[in-house]
């Protein structure tokens, strides 16, 4: 793991934007880069928003990880510092098209076709960004719980033939709020007992690409890039 000098870093508090506005400009920073999660139930709990951060939090009429993220990214750039998309730098942990786990997928076309539609209409109402559809039946959509939880609500139906899939909206802002998939997605989709994904290829991240690709092939859960 990268260190940095004491005088290079700052350790903030989820919500104290004020703060990270000043330490940008203290930095002298030309660009700046969105990495990491924040959960979206830090919004009704956890949250320590200073004076700045609530002010636009309350000039919101819609509170969504488009609207807060884009006023935070407005505020950034004021400053003069370029937002970075948060793919940069990490082309090869991207989803690529085809099975990416060495094998034929196990859905049908049909079945995958409907399910990355039920996807996209998700995120374009704004909904969620992935669902899982078994053959043509939508058992469960991502919404503000986040993706494990709708894994989990999935699980609980029959699985066999289950598919989860996802995606970006249509006019994804990819400075911030890209999808991920990464170990903890794998462990989720084994525990629900889900055995195949879908993943838009070239915009969800798969995190730690190589370890996960390895992992799902030992588990037998099947991953694919769609274009």
């Amino acid at each position: 793991m990268a260190s940095f000098p004491a005088d290079e870093r700052t350790i903030l508090l989820v919500g104290q934007l004020g703060r990270m506005l000043k330490a940008l400009s203290e930095f002298g920073a030309g660009s700046a880069l969105m990495a990491g999660q924040i959960t979206p139930r830090r919004l009704f709990k956890g949250l320590h928003p200073d004076l700045k951060a609530t002010k636009i939090l309350f000039s919101l009429k819609r509170r969504n990880a488009e609207t807060i993220f884009g006023a935070i990214a407005a505020e950034i750039e004021a400053l003069g510092v370029r937002l970075l998309d948060a793919r940069a730098f990490i082309d090869d942990q991207l989803a690529t098209p085809g099975c990416l786990t060495g094998r034929s997928f196990p859905i049908d076309r049909e079945y995958l076709d409907h399910g990355i539609h039920i996807a996209r209409e998700c995120a374009r109402l704004d909904i969620g960004q992935g669902c899982v559809v078994r053959k043509g039946t939508v058992l469960a959509v991502e919404a503000y719980e986040g993706t494990d939880e709708m894994l989990r609500r999935a699980g609980a139906l029959k699985t066999d033939d289950a598919l989860f899939v996802k995606t970006v909206k249509a006019r994804q802002d990819f400075r911030f709020d890209v999808p991920c998939f990464g170990q903890r997605t794998l462990e989720t989709m084994r525990e629900a007992g889900l055995t195949a994904a879908a993943l838009e290829a070239g915009k969800v991240i798969i995190l730690d690409r190589a370890a996960v690709l390895k992992q799902a092939k030992t588990w037998g859960i099947s991953l694919l890039g769609f274009e």
